[in-house]
């Protein structure tokens, strides 16, 4: 079912379906909640999954000219306290995971657990804060001819070839992303904090799901912060580059729904 509320005067979507213990979906830099589509109708049966559009993405609305992972968290937020629901736990890939983790800092009690779908608790390298100033400088410019190029690129090489419909599906979904939202976002991942202190002593399960030919995440980050933490597990997937769940999807799927059955 799609629904909408109103936060900070403009349009949050989302969609919401099944019954069961509360998973929230979050897409990433560039995406919507359509991702999710098919993870959603599979999880429906012992689940209740809500998979919202964040600020700027899909059909919700901007708020400004800086979406911090702080205000997108506090989207997610207004929803959740909509649906009255009270703990959930928050599954986020890329940008959505830093979400996650920001909304875990700001509502702690809220959480259940936390999947980092191939993403990270820590901030912005000084390379990466750069990279995403001249992003921005490219968006201003074109936004879309930047959607164009940048898409394509989060894949493995040999799956772009080999399943082009599939890439120009999310590059047809991302295309809807404005410019404003685009800019927004990427300034405020290039502010977003560093979490990983959070992963010292969690009181839920952190599940990090990564894959062996990430280059946006590599595997060795991942591999690192999971280490000495017990509250924290995870699992490299080994035929996926930054987008496991289009390119290596039934081995995702699986792992994902194993950890919410274990939670």
């Amino acid at each position: 079912m799609e629904k909408k509320i109103t936060f900070k005067k403009e349009n949050i979507d989302y969609n919401i379906i099944g019954e069961g213990v509360n998973v929230v979906l979050i897409h990433g830099f560039l995406e919507s909640k359509n991702m999710w589509e098919d993870y959603a109708a599979s999880l429906a049966p012992n689940f209740r999954v809500i998979a919202p559009d964040l600020l700027g993405h899909g059909n919700s609305g901007n708020i400004g000219y800086v979406h911090t992972m702080e205000l997108m968290a506090e989207s997610i937020h207004a929803i959740i306290k909509h649906e009255n629901l009270k703990k959930v736990v928050l599954v986020g890939h890329s940008m959505g995971g830093y979400v996650a983790m920001a909304f875990a800092d700001l509502y702690p009690d809220m959480v259940k657990g936390i999947c980092l779908f191939q993403s990270t608790t820590r901030a912005d390298s000084p390379e990466r804060k750069t990279g995403r100033s001249q992003a921005i400088k490219l968006v201003k410019t074109n936004h879309k001819g930047f959607i164009r190029k940048a898409i394509p690129l989060l894949f493995r090489y040999s799956f772009r070839i080999e399943n082009r419909h599939l890439v120009n599906k999310v590059k047809k979904d991302g295309l809807k992303t404005s410019k404003q939202g685009v800019i927004a976002a990427l300034e405020g991942m290039k502010i977003r904090p560093s979490r990983e202190i959070m992963l010292k002593f969690p009181p839920y399960q952190v599940y990090l799901l990564g894959g062996k030919f990430d280059k946006l995440i590599p595997r060795q980050t991942l591999i690192e912060q999971a280490a000495h933490h017990p509250n924290v597990r995870i699992k490299i997937l080994s035929k996926a580059g930054h987008m496991a769940y289009l390119e290596d999807k039934d081995a995702a799927y699986r792992a994902l729904e194993n950890w919410l059955l274990y939670l």
